[in-house]
C-alpha cells in the first residue's frame, strides 16, 4: 500500500529555485525574442479585436468589447506562455539536452525538478501577462488598481496550465505531439471560455462544458478585478484551478518518473 501511494506524495524541497534560477539566467540571454513572441501575439489579439472587431459589437455586458477583451486576453496570455514552456521549452530540456538527467546527477530529485518546471512555467505566464497589463493601463483599459490583483490569479493559472502541460510532455515522443494538445485542448478552451465572447451567449451545455476546464474560472476571477467590480465564487474558481494544478502535477511527476527512472 504504502509503495503505491508514494508515486502520489509529492516533496520537492527548496533546491528546486535552483532549477528555477537556471531556467531563469537561460532565459535572460533570449529575452527579447522571447518577450516578442509571447507579447507581440497577444497585444496583436487585443488591438485586432478590440479595435476592429469592437466597432461592430459595441458594448459587452456594460462595458466597451475593447475592455472586455483586455481581461480574456490577459488569462489566455497566461494559458500560451505557461503551455508553450511546459510542453516545447521542458521537451527540449528533457528529452533533447538530457539536461533533467544532468540535474539528477545532483541532490536534486525529480519531484524539484518538476516542481521547478511548472513553476517557472508560472513565472513566464506571469511576465507575459503582466506586460499585457501594462499596454491595457496605458490604453485605459483599466479601471482601477485593483486590477494588480489578478497577478497572483495569472501566476496560479500558470502553475495550473504548465503542469497540465508537464503531463503531455510525459508522454510526448517528439514536438508534432504537442499539437494535438493545442488542437483538442488550448483551443476550445480559448474560444469556449468567455475570452472574446460572454459564457452566457452560449447554450448552457457549453457552458456547463467551459466551467468543468480552468480557464472560464480564471476569467471569472480576473474580468471583475480589471474592470472595477470584486468576483464572486472566488473560493469555488480559485479550488478549482489549484486542483487542476495539483493533480496534474502530481501526475506529470509520476509519468516523468517512471519514463527517466524505471
Amino acid at each position: 500500500m504504502h509503495n503505491a501511494l508514494q508515486p502520489l506524495l509529492l516533496r520537492p524541497s527548496l533546491r528546486f529555485v535552483a532549477v528555477w534560477r537556471r531556467n531563469l539566467r537561460v532565459w535572460r540571454k533570449l529575452i527579447m525574442p522571447s518577450l516578442l513572441g509571447n507579447f507581440g501575439e497577444p497585444v496583436l489579439y487585443l488591438l485586432a479585436f478590440g479595435y476592429g472587431f469592437g466597432r461592430l459589437v459595441g458594448e459587452v455586458e456594460g462595458m466597451s468589447y475593447m475592455v472586455f477583451i483586455a481581461s480574456g486576453i490577459i488569462c489566455s496570455s497566461a494559458m500560451f506562455t505557461a503551455s508553450f514552456e511546459g510542453m516545447y521549452s521542458a521537451y527540449t530540456r528533457m528529452a533533447e539536452q538530457n539536461t533533467w538527467l544532468a540535474m539528477l546527477a545532483t541532490p536534486l530529485t525529480l519531484d524539484d525538478i518538476v516542481f521547478a518546471e511548472a513553476v517557472w512555467a508560472a513565472t513566464k505566464g506571469l511576465i507575459s501577462s503582466g506586460a499585457i497589463l501594462i499596454v491595457a493601463s496605458l490604453l485605459g483599459l483599466v479601471s482601477d488598481p485593483r486590477a494588480l490583483l489578478a497577478l497572483p490569479i495569472v501566476f496560479l493559472a500558470g502553475f495550473t496550465f504548465g503542469s497540465l502541460a508537464l503531463v503531455v510532455t510525459a508522454f510526448s515522443r517528439s514536438y508534432d505531439f504537442f499539437l494535438y494538445y493545442f488542437t483538442l485542448a488550448v483551443t476550445p478552451m480559448l474560444l469556449l471560455s468567455g475570452v472574446f465572447f460572454p459564457l452566457r451567449e452560449f447554450p448552457d451545455w457549453v457552458q456547463h462544458l467551459a466551467f468543468a476546464l480552468p480557464l472560464a474560472h480564471v476569467v471569472e476571477v480576473v474580468r471583475p478585478l480589471m474592470t472595477g467590480s470584486w468576483p464572486t465564487q472566488v473560493g469555488l474558481h480559485l479550488a478549482v484551478i489549484a486542483a487542476y494544478g495539483v493533480a496534474a502535477l502530481v501526475a506529470a511527476t509520476a509519468l516523468i518518473r517512471h519514463r527517466l527512472i524505471r
